[in-house]
């Protein structure tokens, strides 16, 4: 494949509510778009980092620069590419920075599908023709507000609820959740809040029968989190956690979590969340689709990952309307009488720009001829 030009795009869009996590609260959403230019048709990679390095090292500002001065060259100097599972290494010599690296290798993909006219989970080795989408719910201001909008959320029709929690605003808002709601499919995201001083806390939270418990410990953390999984019968979700293949072996080796969160902007592209999957299917180890606040094309990226075979729990891919007043991609993303959405079977991710939207939200843009 012959790219012609990538071009960079920064967007902006307002969140339709706040999203508070452990580390921050949310109201918009700063990303970039990478545009892979190639033969006549156009692919497109979402860059997910956030305006904050608080989720990891990466912010939109900063993704942009190791685009633009790294990624982009590497990628030029390297000539035609034959398949886009080749730009994981070229990009190797950059360390970490994987929102940056998703974004371009996500376009890429698309364009190499394109080219190829067939559907973006069809080239990965999906298989299945919808997923199971799940609800990602921010911390509230109190358990009994939390009990009113999981209400909500399950009168649209979501199966599986997730909450976001830090010390002081935890075991109470489970608690109030499962004497409301009886047993739902729940689990708790910590985002990094806690350490194993708080293991008797965990202990506590085993009576809930909680689905999992999302990355409780640090962000970087392995080997603590392999004591906390010992000592507690919920099951461990590793998502900062694990950046690569190779975090994903230490950590299944060591027994350090019984699920994997795999976000593809967190790994670093597709090519690399292959290999995770890979690697856990063939050690009993499931794992699902994570989300960051994405919009319409990390979405769809993420849509064709979990087709594959060893995503088997329901997935942080909620359906167009949860974050954003308006989507820039047509079809919406919507979410049938089973909590699922549909994989498109259209060239590429499946989806085609919305313009006037698309250019309402870009405030700036650089293009890079090949």
């Amino acid at each position: 494949m012959k790219i012609d030009k990538i071009v960079l795009r920064k967007m902006k869009m307002a969140l339709k509510t706040p999203f508070t996590t452990s580390f921050a609260t949310q109201t918009e959403k700063h990303f970039t778009i990478a545009e892979v230019h190639a033969g006549g048709v156009i692919g497109y990679g979402d860059c997910s980092a956030i305006s904050l390095p608080f989720y990891n090292e990466e912010t939109n500002v900063t993704a942009w620069h190791i685009m633009r001065d790294f990624l982009i060259p590497m990628v030029k100097q390297a000539g035609a590419i034959s398949h886009p599972s080749e730009v994981r290494e070229i990009f190797m010599p950059v360390k970490r920075n994987n929102c940056a690296k998703a974004a371009i290798e996500g376009g890429i993909w698309d364009a190499f599908a394109k080219q190829q006219g067939i559907p973006l989970h069809q080239a990965i080795g999906g298989t299945r023709d919808r997923v199971e989408a799940g609800v990602s719910i921010g911390i509230q201001s109190s358990p009994q507000k939390l009990v009113e909008v999981v209400a909500g959320y399950l009168d649209e029709g979501y199966r599986r609820i997730k909450i976001k929690i830090k010390p002081g605003k935890d075991i109470d808002y489970i608690e109030a959740l499962r004497s409301t709601f009886g047993d739902i499919t729940l689990m708790a995201d910590a985002n990094s809040a806690y350490s194993l001083d708080d293991i008797d806390f965990f202990k506590r939270l085993d009576r809930f029968n909680l689905l999992m418990i999302e990355q409780p410990l640090a962000h970087d953390d392995i080997v603590d989190h392999r004591k906390l999984q010992a000592a507690i019968a919920t099951p461990i979700c590793l998502d900062e956690s694990i950046a690569s293949v190779e975090d994903a072996r230490k950590a299944i080796e060591l027994g350090s979590a019984r699920i994997i969160n795999i976000k593809v902007a967190r790994v670093g592209g597709i090519t690399e969340t292959k290999l995770i999957h890979d690697y856990c299917q063939a050690h009993q180890i499931p794992v699902w689709c994570g989300g960051m606040l994405d919009t319409a094309v990390g979405k769809a990226h993420n849509i064709a990952v979990a087709s594959l075979p060893n995503f088997v729990y329901a997935h942080d891919i909620p359906p167009s309307s949860r974050y954003w007043h308006e989507d820039f991609m047509l079809p919406l993303v919507e979410m049938d009488a089973d909590s699922c959405v549909a994989v498109p079977n259209a060239p590429g991710i499946g989806f085609d720009i919305n313009p006037t939207l698309y250019q309402r939200y870009c405030y700036g843009e650089e293009t890079f001829q090949f």
